[in-house]
């Protein structure tokens, strides 16, 4: 069988991958939302019954062990996660704005969300950026534990443009927006530009080793050539 190969045919291919991948994303997210609505539901279900049969923790309890015997090798009724479910309607059930957000991330991001962010507007921003740059979990994490919730307040807050000429209230405001956290580097006070480099270099050095076979760390400040002309990586 002759193959194609010209620069249409590449297009094409691409397409049909980019339609692949944005379909199989779909699905994901269809079965996520589903899961977390289920996980809503028996929640809710949970509290009503409390509420109107005056049942205690005994029938958290018990419901995890008959749904664990239903369906076995399938942690999602454990009776921590029953508790979760309870303490995920309680929550969002009169904040709509975040009921709103919550299906559109795993059941991981919101238990995390849940436990470590407390304050609504805090939550709304963890839960809205998340599934704008579609964090992973180890990342959101991350980002909690960085205060990225208060370094946005710092950016929105400041007023440069205003009280400083265009130019440097751009410089000001490029500076607000370049605030780090570098904890992981052992870094509690002002360091030179170098120094930053030489620490930064070195922690991906380590991980780019941790990875083994097929990587490779070349240097610092590798010089490369193109033509006439040298470049140094950064």
């Amino acid at each position: 069988m002759k193959r194609i190969i010209n620069n249409e045919y590449g297009k094409f291919l691409n397409e049909i991958k980019s339609r692949i991948i944005s379909a199989r994303i779909q699905a994901v997210r269809s079965v996520n939302r589903d899961l977390i609505k289920l996980y809503w539901d028996i929640g809710r279900n949970i509290v009503e019954r409390q509420e109107k049969f005056g049942w205690g923790k005994s029938v958290v309890e018990q419901l995890s062990r008959d749904l664990t015997r239903e369906y076995a090798g399938f942690e999602g009724y454990s009776r921590d996660n029953l508790w979760r479910m309870r303490m995920f309607y309680l929550e969002y059930k009169d904040k709509l704005k975040l009921a709103q957000l919550v299906p559109e991330l795993p059941w991981g991001h919101n238990i995390l969300i849940m436990q470590k962010v407390k304050n609504d507007k805090e939550r709304e921003y963890y839960l809205a950026t998340s599934i704008k740059f579609g964090w992973s979990r180890n990342v959101l994490l991350n980002q909690i534990k960085a205060g990225a919730y208060a370094l946005s307040l710092r950016r929105k807050t400041h007023n440069f443009p205003k009280a400083l000429p265009a130019h440097l209230g751009e410089q000001a405001d490029e500076a607000i927006k370049s605030v780090y956290n570098l904890d992981f580097l052992g870094i509690t006070k002002p360091v030179l530009e170098r120094e930053l480099e030489k620490r930064l270099v070195e922690k991906i050095k380590q991980f780019i080793l941790e990875l083994g076979i097929g990587f490779s760390f070349i240097g610092s400040q590798y010089r490369l050539a193109l033509g006439n002309n040298e470049y140094f990586n950064a």
